[in-house]
Order: C-alpha cells, then sequence, then structure tokens
C-alpha cells in the first residue's frame, strides 16, 4: 500500500478506513476510505480551519508544485499521486508519491531521485521568490537522513567505497531514526561529513536545474 508500512501500520489503516465509511453513509469499505486513511497516517488529520495570508499559500503551492514536477520529470522517482495545500498535521501542504507495485530494494539511483523531488519544494521557492522559508525543515531533515545512510550503512558512496561505519543501534527501514556507534578516526568523519554533504548538494542542484528548465510548468 505504501512504502514502510509494518503491520500495525496496517491495521491502524483498515480501522482508519473503516471509521470513514460510516460517516458517509456506506455500507462497505471503499477505495476513496483506504485512501484517506493513508493521507491522515502519513501526514496527519486535515486541518481546513488553518487560515494563511495569501502570500503563505502562493509559497506553499509553489513548494507544493516543486515537488510534483521534479519527482514527474525524473526517471527514477515513485509516480505523484496526489498534491494538496490543504495542511494536515503540521504539514501546511503536501505532496504524495506512491510506487506503482511493491517493492523490498531500493537502488542508488531510486535514492537520489527521491532525494531530489524531496529538494524540489525548496529549490521552488528560490527559483519563484529568491528566497527560501521555515517550510522544508521536513525536507532537509529527510534528504540528511538518507544521504548519511548511503555513506554509512549502504555503501553507496563512490568517494568511500562499500563500506559500513559505525556500529548500527537503530531500526533498519530507510526513514526510521538510527545511530551509529563510531569506529572510525575523526579524518574518516570528516570525510563522511564532507560526502553527505555533496550528495545533499548534488540532490538540490539536480532540483534547482529541473525547475528552472520546467518554470513555465510550474507556473502554470
Amino acid at each position: 500500500i505504501t512504502p514502510g508500512f509494518t503491520g500495525a501500520d496496517l491495521a491502524n489503516l483498515v480501522n482508519e478506513a473503516a471509521l470513514d465509511a460510516p460517516r458517509r453513509g456506506a455500507e462497505a469499505i471503499s477505495v476513496d476510505d483506504f485512501t484517506a486513511a493513508v493521507e491522515r497516517i502519513v501526514a496527519g488529520a486535515e486541518r481546513k480551519g488553518r487560515l494563511l495570508q495569501p502570500h503563505e499559500r502562493e509559497v506553499v503551492a509553489y513548494h507544493e508544485m516543486g515537488h510534483a514536477i521534479v519527482g514527474h520529470y525524473l526517471e527514477h522517482a515513485d509516480p505523484v499521486h496526489k498534491i494538496s495545500i490543504v495542511g494536515r498535521g503540521q504539514a501546511l501542504g503536501y505532496t504524495i508519491s506512491m510506487p506503482q507495485e511493491d517493492k523490498f530494494l531500493t537502488t542508488r539511483a531510486e535514492l537520489l531521485d527521491q532525494m531530489a523531488m524531496t529538494l524540489g519544494g525548496r529549490a521552488a521557492e528560490e527559483i519563484v521568490f529568491g528566497e527560501i522559508t521555515t517550510g522544508a525543515s521536513n525536507d532537509l531533515e529527510k534528504v540528511t537522513a538518507t544521504a548519511k545512510q548511503m555513506v554509512m550503512r549502504f555503501g553507496m558512496s563512490e568517494r568511500l567505497g562499500p563500506r559500513v561505519f559505525g556500529h548500527d543501534h537503530g531500526q533498519p527501514f530507510l526513514g526510521r531514526e538510527f545511530s551509529f556507534e563510531p569506529d572510525y578516526s575523526d579524518e574518516i568523519a570528516r570525510e563522511i561529513d564532507d560526502e553527505i554533504r555533496r550528495i545533499v548538494e548534488s540532490a538540490h542542484q539536480r532540483a534547482k536545474d529541473l525547475r528552472a528548465e520546467r518554470r513555465e510548468a510550474l507556473e502554470v
């Protein structure tokens, strides 16, 4: 249904969907009920009462379209499923992308495209407004965590090679919090930091380049 869901997540999903059907007077759960339940679990409860200033709404709209357009034109990114500027949870807007089939492995190319898509919102803000906002903070957390795992856990750094750095004491799933007990020198630690920064900045530049190429589509 969506990457990273556990058995408990799926049980919660069915319960959430089952609550929606009676609300609309239905006798059975529909696909729409499951879709709404996924959005609540992934992004939080809808907050229609949150009123934004016109400029803030414009920034959110460009930000979400930045994610969507970058993701649409990247070969290895998951297809865009839904875009919204109605806030959920702490988010002022959201873009949901989903794979077309179940996947248990993720390639380096897919991770790099995923990171570029995640930074597409920040890139759109920079290109359109010449300024950045705090709205990209969660995006930055995600790409930093992904780059860190690529370098330290998945051996996907060309510079540092196919090695694992540190003893992992966290969850083995991408996106979950993890911690490492260092087993490397201060010099290697600096190289790791540099490589994480290089990967994130490269993803950011890819997003900016694609956003600039597709500026007309963004405006439309």
